[in-house]
């Protein structure tokens, strides 16, 4: 039975995400979700996973990218390179001796069309390596674009390791699904402390949810206060370098020192964490529209107070 989708936001514990998908909430696979993403969120993913295969080691992580060209292009080449050795071949000598690499041609004119096997892979040649230099995309139609997902464990020794992801009727990705084990981002709700996922907008208590992220990261950093000093409602974040937390207060400003207040350093650590994940990107136009008050400083021109309803 097909169910409606719905939007929601997703992670992979906290190594990917959250991002903003679209998904069926009871089309799981171990009880895992498997979410679809535009073309954007795509892209934020890709980042993420080649960021993640830079410092953890390609052999361990799956990385997906995104290909852009043009409808009236020339076929094209395009190495995806990874720092795993691979096996030498001695029927071979056109294959890299060192490192595995993936070599993604594309028609782009026959993409265009609809037309099946459009795009070939393979381990990347020499030749091909020598064809990507010589081939780059050009034409002047429109945009066309490859999402490719490249599971480096095993890609030398299966021609299904790496694959391209066709996007739905909706011209959405379906990333990960049945594979990768995508939760629903929670949100926490800082009057009564109990969690929902994040398409579930109202919490059992009444309260309603921030529409953004950047206002959950807010009421999340509040619930995580709560648990150590439930009369906080605000506190002064410093963005000078990465978001810290730097006061507290309720009807008066809160002792935040480790050995005389009621926090600890575990705790402002864990609430730092959550505000840093949300305001990577984020702009004070971003931070403005979320309800971050700027607070003027002579210290610091990167000074935002954040709210949150008092705990019952």
């Amino acid at each position: 039975m097909r169910h409606e989708m719905i939007a929601s936001r997703v992670c992979l514990d906290e190594f990917l995400g959250p991002f903003d998908c679209q998904l069926d909430p009871h089309n799981r696979w171990n009880g895992w979700m498997s979410p679809y993403f535009t073309l954007d969120v795509a892209r934020e993913l890709s980042a993420q996973t080649i960021r993640m295969a830079e410092e953890d080691g390609y052999e361990c992580v799956d990385t997906i990218h995104v290909i852009e060209g043009r409808a009236d292009s020339r076929d094209t080449v395009h190495i995806i390179q990874s720092d795993v050795k691979r096996t030498p071949d001695d029927e071979d000598d056109d294959q890299d001796p060192e490192l595995l690499a993936m070599a993604i041609r594309i028609n782009w004119r026959d993409l265009d069309k609809g037309a099946e096997h459009a795009t070939s892979i393979a381990v990347a040649t020499r030749a091909a390596r020598k064809a990507a230099r010589r081939r780059k995309p050009n034409g002047k139609g429109e945009t066309r674009t490859v999402v490719v997902h490249v599971r480096w464990q095993w890609a030398q020794d299966s021609d299904t390791a790496t694959n391209v992801i066709e996007p739905n009727r909706d011209g959405l990705y379906g990333i990960g699904g049945w594979e990768w084990t995508w939760s629903c981002e929670v949100w926490w709700c800082p009057r009564c402390g109990s969690d929902a996922r994040w398409h579930e907008t109202e919490c059992q208590c009444g309260l309603t949810r921030p529409a953004t992220p950047l206002g959950v990261a807010a009421w999340t950093a509040g619930c995580i206060l709560h648990d150590r000093a439930p009369e906080a409602t605000s506190a002064l974040v410093d963005f000078t370098h990465l978001a810290t937390i730097c006061s507290v207060a309720g009807e008066d400003e809160i002792d935040t020192a480790d050995d005389t207040g009621p926090f600890d350093t575990e705790t402002l650590g864990r609430a730092d964490t959550f505000l840093r994940r949300a305001t990577d990107n984020a702009t004070p136009a971003d931070l403005e529209a979320a309800g971050w008050e700027h607070v003027p400083d002579p210290q610091s021109d990167r000074l935002y107070r954040i709210t949150f309803p008092a705990a019952t």
